[in-house]
């Protein structure tokens, strides 16, 4: 997204060896991985957060539909009752459903504590759950911003603590954390959020090497703009989401990264050579591109 003036900007580098590889950079090969989807997960227990909409219904569905049990989390009831219902219906899955709000701190504890008095055994964590804040710093409320924080980072490295000590000890176990393309950069106007998500990939990054001996998989997640309600809670532009993919394609992508034990992987070609193009850039040219393209004023 933001990088495709920085691209205009440097078009020898567009026709580069460098820019070629970075296509495929990230690529997962099809063959074998779809059909390893469908029995991992099979038969075993998924916490997704954030569950109710976007790219956490998208997983909860596409994980149903391989055979996994299902605990669902978000703060609206109503909307996790409906899902459960219908995955239940149609894959013939448990799901349990449990209502949660992340931006508070005890949430986290809640959540394991519920799954534990069901003695559920969480095989795959999906923390999934965040928002975003558009505006100058100065201008976005200070408490919005700091349930920001809490949702898209604190609560994440909670439920990992909670959950990674049980797969650490039955010796497997795998975590998928949604990040961002934004982690990569900073983009002004967003840069609160952009600075959450890039915790959140040098934080799965980081435990993914630490976790690999005891069996347990971690995964970032970097998709760029997104057909979710994301846009409409951050009251972001919508020419930041003209190039948006579908969730249920950024969710495939997530599971297939997963399952085949990368620590990060970014969604779409377009995305992975936009990344990679600012690596080239002074990171104060690409934070001005990131400016001149987010700018609250502009039509």
């Amino acid at each position: 997204m933001i990088a495709f003036k920085l691209l205009q900007d440097f078009p020898a580098f567009v026709a580069s060896p460098f820019m070629v590889s970075s296509l495929v950079y990230g690529f997962i090969p099809r063959s074998g991985v779809e059909a390893s989807l469908s029995d991992r997960w099979r038969g075993k227990w998924a916490l997704i957060t954030g569950a109710s909409a976007g790219i956490g219904l998208e997983l909860a569905r596409q994980l149903a539909a391989g055979g996994a049990h299902l605990v669902l989390t978000a703060r609206r009831v109503d909307r996790l009752q409906q899902l459960a219902a219908e995955l239940a219906g149609k894959h013939g899955v448990n799901v349990e459903v449990f209502a949660a709000d992340l931006a508070r701190p005890e949430a986290p504890q809640q959540i394991y504590e519920f799954t534990s008095r069901k003695n559920l055994e969480i095989e795959l964590l999906v923390n999934n759950a965040g928002f975003g804040a558009f505006g100058y710093i100065h201008e976005i409320p200070a408490e919005r911003m700091t349930e920001m924080i809490q949702v898209n980072c604190s609560a994440v490295v909670s439920l990992t603590r909670l959950y990674v000590a049980g797969m650490v000890e039955r010796r497997h176990g795998d975590i998928l954390i949604l990040a961002s393309t934004a982690a990569f950069q900073a983009v002004p106007f967003i840069s609160a959020y952009a600075a959450t998500k890039a915790f959140d990939l040098l934080f799965a990054e980081g435990i993914a090497e630490e976790l690999r001996t005891f069996g347990v998989r971690v995964c970032a997640l970097c998709p760029g703009s997104t057909n979710t309600e994301f846009q409409q809670v951050a009251e972001q532009p919508d020419r930041a989401f003209r190039s948006a993919e579908t969730a249920e394609k950024v969710a495939r992508v997530g599971l297939e990264a997963l399952a085949a034990g990368k620590s990060y992987v970014i969604s779409g070609a377009k995305n992975r050579l936009l990344m990679e193009s600012q690596r080239v850039a002074p990171r104060s040219f690409v934070a001005k591109m990131a400016a001149r393209m987010m700018h609250p004023s502009k039509s």
